[in-house]
């Protein structure tokens, strides 16, 4: 059995692995692991989104660190860019978010960050599963007298509120602005009105009443076009959507117009580069970019790289580089020189800054990217074949790849988790890739399924 993935732990509540259970266990042997590290009684925080599993699991995960011998300090319903600071901030030895992101609400998941506020490696999350996994691991319960405790940090948010305003100008104020935020029924609900109120913003919220069953439901970054309409209708200078755990930013501007990932990394490193805070010039996306985010980086002069899909490898690559900014078109966007993840709340704030620093509006700023048209179509296959040692899909790939130099791209990768070939095509016009991604997907289905 395995417990951890790609991003944590994750599944349906209460089957396995999300069940009361097996969190225990896992909060058992986070406690053990790090107490083994650390060599003192390890200090975990343990934050959540507000899935209605989010109260069992945590009662689980702190049941386990305390039997352990460890300490729990709870912060509640906090976005989970903000579990990463506050383990940092409060001196914490690890932070755990209990949350599964913009899934539905019937999932729920695990993420955790070491002091230094980032997501855990690889070996370290190993051996964790290793213990938590262990038929003994009741053998490593210490006495009854080195059982720890939970605390409740109070002054969570607040702590959150201020490291977010510190990312600002000094006196900065959106006093005279419109604002209009989709909070997904999520991790943002409270926090995010209120660090655009007390930046004097008019603040017109949705997404902000959550019952435990309705996070991301129809809602927050996945669903912009309510959050678009209200924008219109409230005469908005600038909307904001959220996902469930907080971690993805997605933009409306004031004509109504969705402004994903790809386009808030350009426009913010464009304002960053004007003003010579690009450190080393550079940028880094993934291979899922849209291929007007290259072509406007090209254009600009910047330089950038490509990582695999998934924020670990685009802060991986930004200490490698040196740069500031990274990020991926979902909205998932790291400033390294505030914070160690990808945060909702600081790209919003970054993003607006920029508005008020130009005097331009969104709409406008936007030009600096012309998003391309995209096809993905998605293949069943039988195996995981390197289709660029079959002849005839090689050519085909190669045939397609020609019809688009200079133009658009194709990519051709498996998924990671499912038997299925993703084919990307990117280009001018939406008709002349339909073609291209749907010839592609015969002659692919045909070799390969």
């Amino acid at each position: 059995m395995r417990l951890f993935g790609t991003d944590g732990i994750r599944g349906v509540a209460n089957k396995s692995p999300m069940t009361p259970f097996h969190i225990m266990k896992v909060g058992g042997a986070l406690a053990n692991y790090f107490k083994k590290t650390k060599s003192h009684r390890p200090k975990i925080l343990i934050g959540k989104d507000t899935r209605l599993s989010g109260y069992m699991l945590e009662s689980s995960l702190a049941a386990g660190i305390t039997a352990m011998g460890g300490d729990v300090l709870l912060v509640g319903p906090m976005p989970t860019p903000g579990i990463a600071f506050l383990t940092k901030n409060i001196n914490a030895d690890a932070g755990v978010v209990i949350s599964a992101s913009h899934n539905p609400y019937m999932d729920n998941g695990i993420k955790v960050f070491n002091c230094d506020g980032v997501k855990l490696s690889d070996s370290a999350e190993k051996e964790i599963e290793k213990i938590a996994l262990s038929a003994n691991i009741h053998h490593l319960l210490p006495a009854s007298a080195r059982i720890g405790k939970n605390v409740r940090v109070d002054d969570a948010l607040g702590r959150y509120i201020v490291f977010l305003k510190n990312s600002l100008p000094r006196d900065f104020s959106l006093e005279g602005m419109k604002i209009a935020l989709d909070c997904a029924n999520g991790a943002t609900y409270k926090i995010a009105p209120m660090i655009f109120s007390e930046l004097r913003a008019e603040v017109k919220t949705i997404g902000a009443s959550p019952d435990g069953t309705n996070i991301n439901k129809n809602c927050g970054s996945l669903y912009p076009e309510k959050l678009a309409n209200m924008v219109l209708k409230e005469g908005s200078d600038a909307g904001f959507a959220f996902d469930g755990d907080g971690d993805r930013l997605i933009a409306v501007d004031e004509k109504g117009h969705v402004m994903a990932g790809d386009e808030l990394i350009a426009v913010i490193s464009n304002f960053l580069k004007e003003n010579r805070q690009l450190k080393n010039n550079f940028v880094v996306g993934t291979v899922m970019s849209n291929y007007g985010l290259r072509k406007y980086l090209e254009q600009k002069g910047i330089r950038s790289s490509m990582t695999k899909v998934g924020d670990k490898y685009v802060l991986e690559e930004m200490h490698k580089r040196g740069a500031v900014i990274g990020g991926e078109d979902s909205g998932h966007i790291i400033f390294l020189n505030h914070h160690s993840t990808g945060d909702g709340l600081l790209t919003a704030l970054q993003l607006i800054s920029v508005m008020k620093h130009t005097k331009k509006k969104l709409s406008e700023l936007r030009k600096v990217m012309k998003r391309y048209p995209q096809v993905l179509i998605n293949v069943p296959v039988g195996k995981r074949a390197d289709f660029k040692k079959v002849p005839e899909l090689k050519k085909a790939y190669d045939e397609a790849s020609a019809k688009l130099a200079g133009r658009g791209r194709v990519l051709i990768r498996y998924s990671g988790t499912q038997l299925l070939l993703r084919i990307m095509v990117e280009g001018p016009s939406h008709k002349e890739i339909s073609k291209i991604a749907e010839g592609l997907a015969r002659i692919f289905k045909k070799k390969l399924s």
